[in-house]
């Protein structure tokens, strides 16, 4: 049977978050005008990663971040188990997946505000730090974040394939559908609220983060 495990609110988010990191690589190594796109799809990213922490603690309950916080002792008994114990939502192994990847894109969004190329290109904050500072951080966002991340997308992708190849698990289709297949003594007491309450919650946060990020963007130095 199925079981509603992933809202839509965060179905979005995961999937306008894959597309914006592709824009971003892209419109990176691309140059030129498109790096216009390449701070656009930065600040969409750094709206979405604020949106997500938020949704991690006022959102349904798979969403939050309490429905998969694990031990130590539990993550290692998950590595050890041939089968895998089939969890509702995040199991101990994606848990960590959530968690480096929601650190290391809220690092290389946030240092890409205070970024700069040395020619035309920087990021909107640049003007409230030295020079010093800011090439520091470009480094950080250029050489230590970026591949992170790449490191960390290119293990998920493999995560996903040894799940689908070992486990005989599919790991997308529940992020595209919302439901999991599950076992009828594996059922939760109560699915994952997916009410038109909650995604008019999720809208209500999103304009307001989108509303602060413009204001961040257009913000000036009070001493210019």
């Amino acid at each position: 049977m199925k079981i509603r495990v992933w809202d839509l609110p965060l179905r979005l988010f995961h999937w306008v978050l894959v597309l914006l990191l592709i824009v971003s690589f892209v419109t990176q190594y691309v140059g030129g005008n498109a790096m216009d796109w390449h701070f656009r799809a930065g600040y969409a990213v750094l709206v979405l990663v604020a949106f997500r922490l938020i949704w991690g603690f006022v959102g349904p309950r798979y969403a939050r971040f309490s429905s998969f916080i694990y031990g130590p002792s539990t993550i290692l008994g998950y590595l050890r188990s041939r089968q895998g114990k089939q969890y509702l939502g995040h199991n101990p192994l994606g848990s960590l997946s959530v968690f480096a990847l929601l650190g290391v894109v809220l690092a290389q969004a946030v240092t890409g505000m205070f970024a700069n190329d040395d020619i035309v290109n920087e990021g909107p904050l640049v003007r409230f730090i030295s020079k010093d500072l800011s090439d520091q951080l470009t480094w950080i966002h250029k050489d230590v974040t970026a591949w992170l991340l790449l490191t960390l997308v290119g293990l998920h992708l493999l995560a996903l394939v040894w799940y689908a190849v070992v486990r005989k698990r599919n790991l997308v289709m529940p992020m595209i559908s919302g439901d999991q297949e599950v076992g009828a003594a594996e059922v939760a007491p109560q699915p994952a609220q997916d009410s038109w309450k909650q995604r008019l919650l999720a809208l209500a946060i999103l304009t307001l983060l989108s509303a602060a990020m413009v204001w961040l963007v257009n913000l000036r130095p009070t001493y210019l």
